[in-house]
């Protein structure tokens, strides 16, 4: 037996983010001299304005002031707390960075609770003197802001109930989130060699990558050391979640917020409605993914597929995309769409914005940063040279460029809902995936439609069938109470296993799978996002196609817009009603196309 923790030498191995921009350290003596500046401001803006916005005499001139005042404070509240989370994110394993993280925190919540009252008095002023106010041009900027602030008006509670609720949540969900993300990120499992009967510890990511393996053996030798490695923290990650949806329902109740999703829905901007129509959209076209993996296993040649043969390559291939081919592929793809949009993701590069080193206790997954218009966004993540990991790249670069072309709003109206952000995202993957296309032989472009299909159906069908788990999972907590491990494994194997149909078997392994998603976690219900901004940026990469220059024009200035409108309004920019199930089914029949395009190359090359 051996035990090895040896760094692989992958080419992103020495690629990692400048984050000078914010600050030096966390011991650099700026984060102080900010907190005192935020401090004295936070105090001067509360005696300047509390009891002065829901006021006989308000002005749209105050209001202006005022919101112009709040946004700059939390400008540099963000700042700061932001810079913490990324240093953690990169190393979650570090304590320092842990107590730094929590520090920032407990000190952001000081400043946050004696800001409560400014949100209330806004929501506090009666409607017919707000119409009047919100029509004033000096308020222009801030209408979104102003109305989404006022939907909250229903459940928002008192001033002294909501600073309870702020203090308390550095242990309450805070914590929770804190806890699992610490437990999930530094846990490692123990990978025995199917040929040698070696064993080392793998972090997380390279456990993923070991379930990609062409060789089966090796597959399900990283199943059985992921599964087994989940069962370890299955009991405690079971106790936190039972206390994270205990914790939205308790909310829910105090905020009378009508069910579980409501409030992610308003933050969202969507209406229930639509997400309904685009997630039973989703159920409905499910035997997609039924004929994709039927087709999967005759490529494989194999009787039945399994939850380790999901994400098998079709070919036996051990390809290598050193991170720098990475950078030429996606900026060539930028480049053919528009100029702008290249200029912008280069920028990442040239200036050390990206975090790509696959570090132990880094945290999982992927994510670009964006955090005030005055700043840039950055973007972590582990590249370990496979194909995969330039989709990845490409994904969050275009959450990059559409943080960096909305930099000209001020910090209200910076980023947009979690739907559209999604949008920016996909477009760039879907760039990146036709270019590869047109220039790859018949073989490559089976092997390339695979990996499209795979990671859109991951993207819209698994994600909607997460949401289905999550939505299951806080009812049935609503109904009976504490929750078991095995009623929640039931729930996601039951819902997970409807996507598939006949086409694969979800094997008792995969019943411990749910316990590694992060976002039930730390955003619940975030994950419809991903199939509402996948089928959004399918459709719109088709319209694009069809549309040309005159489209891309439009497009990059939408993403300038950022979220000083609604996505309806957003949309409505390039002609698109997100009310119309005929605009949703188009990204559906484009899928079908990948999908038929996948089956004729199959019979073509007589495989």
């Amino acid at each position: 037996m051996s035990s090895n923790n040896k760094q692989t030498d992958y080419s992103a191995n020495d690629i990692k983010w400048d984050l000078s921009t914010f600050f030096n350290s966390p011991s650099d003596p700026n984060i102080e001299k900010s907190w005192i500046a935020i401090e004295t401001d936070v105090d001067n803006f509360v005696a300047s304005y509390r009891g002065k916005i829901n006021s006989s005499d308000v002005t749209a001139q105050r209001i202006s002031s005022s919101i112009k005042e709040y946004e700059d404070i939390c400008v540099s509240l963000v700042k700061i707390l932001n810079y913490a989370h990324m240093l953690f994110s990169a190393d979650t394993g570090n304590m320092e960075l842990g107590a730094f993280m929590q520090a920032q925190q407990e000190r952001y919540t000081k400043s946050k609770v004696k800001l409560i009252f400014f949100s209330l008095e806004l929501k506090q002023i009666p409607e017919n003197v707000f119409n009047t106010l919100a029509s004033d041009p000096l308020l222009n900027n801030y209408r979104h802001f102003l109305e989404e602030t006022r939907k909250y008006i229903p459940h928002t509670l008192s001033e002294p109930e909501e600073i309870i609720y702020e203090e308390c949540s550095n242990t309450g969900g805070k914590a929770w989130v804190r806890f699992y993300e610490e437990l999930n990120s530094t846990h490692t499992y123990t990978y025995t060699d199917p040929y040698t009967n070696d064993t080392e510890e793998l972090a997380q990511s390279r456990i993923m990558v070991k379930l990609r393996s062409p060789d089966r053996t090796i597959r399900q030798a990283a199943a059985d050391a992921f599964a087994n490695g989940l069962k370890k923290i299955e009991k405690t990650v079971v106790f936190v979640y039972n206390n994270i949806m205990l914790e939205r329902m308790t909310e829910d109740r105090l905020r009378k917020f009508e069910y579980p999703q409501n409030e992610r829905h308003l933050s969202n901007e969507l209406t229930k409605e639509v997400v309904d129509l685009v997630i039973s959209m989703c159920h409905e076209n499910y035997h997609q993914v039924e004929t994709y993996y039927n087709a999967k296993r005759e490529l494989l040649k194999l009787d039945k597929l399994t939850h380790i043969d999901r994400y098998a390559p079709l070919f036996d291939t051990t390809e290598v995309i050193p991170y720098n081919k990475a950078k030429d592929i996606v900026l060539t793809a930028f480049k053919k769409y528009h100029e702008t949009m290249y200029e912008r993701g280069k920028e990442f590069f040239d200036k050390n914005w990206i975090d790509a080193a696959p570090n132990e206790g880094k945290r999982g997954g992927a994510f670009c940063s964006y955090f005030t218009p005055d700043t840039h966004p950055v973007i972590l993540m582990s590249y370990v040279d496979k194909q995969d990991d330039v989709k990845t790249l490409a994904h969050e670069l275009g959450h990059g460029i559409h943080a960096s072309l909305s930099r000209k709003q001020t910090y209200f109206n910076y980023q947009g809902t979690l739907p559209l952000a999604e949008l920016a995202s996909t477009f760039c993957e879907m760039l990146v995936f036709e270019d590869l296309m047109e220039s790859a032989s018949k073989k490559d472009q089976l092997a390339l439609l695979a990996a499209k299909i795979e990671d859109s159906f991951a993207t819209i069908y698994r994600q909607a069938a997460m949401y289905s788990f999550e939505c299951n999972a806080h009812e049935m907590r609503r109904s009976k109470g504490e929750l078991l491990n095995t009623d929640l494994s039931n729930i996601w194997q039951t819902q997970l296993q409807k996507m598939f149909g006949k086409s694969l078997e979800l094997g008792d392994q995969h019943a411990h799978w749910w316990l590694y998603v992060g976002h039930f976690f730390y955003a619940p219900f975030y994950v419809y996002a991903y199939s509402f901004g996948e089928l959004l940026a399918l459709a719109v990469y088709q319209k694009s196609r069809v549309e040309g220059k005159e489209f891309s024009n439009k497009y990059i200035e939408v993403l300038e817009l950022g979220g000083l409108e609604n996505p309806y309004q957003l949309m409505n920019h390039l002609g698109i009603d997100l009310n119309s199930r005929e605009f949703w089914q188009g990204g559906f029949n484009y899928l079908q196309t990948l999908l038929d395009r996948f089956i004729d190359t199959k019979k073509e090359l007589q495989l």
